[in-house]
């Protein structure tokens, strides 16, 4: 079984500019790529698992997902560094979008898009790692059985507050966050 950091997107890796509906706007943040190529230099998978409820509210088109995750991909590439894994929610039960507003288990923080990765990759989640900037990705990391990393970007200082139960780590930046996984790595069991 393989190891894993499992990030969220927005306001993690890529400037957050509320509901990114274009490739266009995607801009990364200062020493995410570094940060993600350090990752899969140290023989993690990296993973991107991020809600998109703007599908369900009727201000992205579904098309477009995939084409923002191209665009993210060819932006690390640039800089040596590669995504494993790419999962995204479209739900959100108070949606417009009929076809997308409905309950399920992998909006975050349900598990469900880890344990996909997990089936589809062969990755132990108690071996795992969740970075992100909200308070429902250290809740996913805790309901997945993962470390969680609180980073200080995007929503990071104004979410804390709301997080139910600490993080393991609170990072400045992404940068911080791999940092802090490559030197305590070996205390996950």
């Amino acid at each position: 079984m393989k190891r894993a950091v499992f990030l969220d997107r927005d306001g993690t890796i890529n400037r957050e500019v509320g509901y990114l509906n274009h490739p266009d706007q995607i801009a990364l943040l200062p020493g995410a790529a570094r940060a993600i190529k350090q990752l899969n230099g140290a023989g993690f998978l990296v993973v991107v698992v991020t809600n998109q409820s703007g599908v369900a509210r009727g201000i992205i088109a579904e098309e477009q997902i995939p084409l923002i995750r191209d665009r993210l991909m060819a932006l690390l590439k640039k800089e040596g560094a590669s995504i494993d894994g790419y999962y995204y929610c479209p739900h959100y039960s108070g949606g417009t979008v009929e076809k997308y507003s409905v309950a399920c288990d992998c909006r975050k923080p349900a598990p469900g898009m880890l344990k996909n990765a997990a089936r589809d990759l062969g990755i132990d989640l108690g071996q795992s790692y969740v970075v992100g900037d909200k308070a429902c990705d250290v809740a996913l990391g805790r309901n997945a059985g993962s470390v969680a990393v609180m980073v200080k970007t995007g929503y990071g200082q104004e979410e804390f507050e709301k997080c139910d139960f600490p993080p393991d780590y609170v990072a400045d930046n992404l940068k911080d966050a791999a940092e802090w996984i490559l030197k305590n790595s070996h205390r996950v069991a």
